[in-house]
């Protein structure tokens, strides 16, 4: 079945139901913002939950497949994440995070845990560390061990331009090349701003390297 040739609301119970996945640019739409649509899901409005899957199927699929890089493997994880967004919408708060900030952590935890799930000897997380940067590793091990507030003051005093560099690689699903196009600042420099922020971090939390 072609999916972009059905409304909203089937595509995205179609995709769903089949284990399928269909990509959208991110959009905006008149219908409202993602914060508006969440507290819609939450309410089971199937339309609002349509518009959220078309406007961020495609980034949240792009974040997910950076770190679980099987694309099968991706694809089930990003209908994990949708079907999660559809049973837990009532529990986002604005006043705890912008639903971007919601979108990607979920997006980014769930696709951490596949590939936790699917290690099975020490040869697998060998390879597993060899393809997954070391600061996303670096990052799931602050989030472990601290709560989010502290992490957030912990960023504030590790400064700029690294705290700003950080906040557009973790919290809002860009990649690399994405922050350097937005920014102005070479591939490079950003990758340089991302390792040696996260040691900063890591000194700021006391968490060990």
């Amino acid at each position: 079945m072609i999916l972009t040739t059905l409304e909203p609301r089937t595509r995205a119970r179609t995709a769903c139901a089949a284990g399928l996945t269909y990509h959208s640019p991110v959009t905006s739409s008149s219908c409202g913002s993602e914060e508006e649509w969440i507290a819609q899901v939450a309410d089971g409005d199937a339309d609002a939950f349509a518009h959220l899957y078309d406007a961020w199927s495609s980034r949240l699929f792009a974040l997910i497949l950076q770190i679980v890089v099987d694309r099968a493997q991706s694809e089930e994880v990003l209908q994990e994440v949708f079907l999660e967004v559809w049973r837990t919408a009532g529990s986002f708060s604005p006043a705890r995070g912008s639903a971007r900030a919601w979108l990607v952590t979920m997006a980014r935890h769930r696709a951490i845990d596949r590939v936790r799930s699917s290690q099975s000897s020490r040869d697998r997380e060998s390879r597993w560390r060899d393809y997954m940067p070391d600061v996303d590793l670096t990052l799931q091990q602050v989030e472990d061990r601290m709560e989010g507030e502290q992490v957030r003051r912990a960023l504030e005093a590790v400064g700029e331009p690294y705290r700003s560099t950080i906040e557009l690689a973790y919290f809002t699903g860009l990649t690399h090349r994405e922050i350097a196009r937005r920014t102005g600042t070479p591939l490079g420099t950003v990758k340089t701003r991302i390792r040696d922020g996260m040691a900063r971090l890591r000194r700021e939390l006391g968490v060990q390297p």
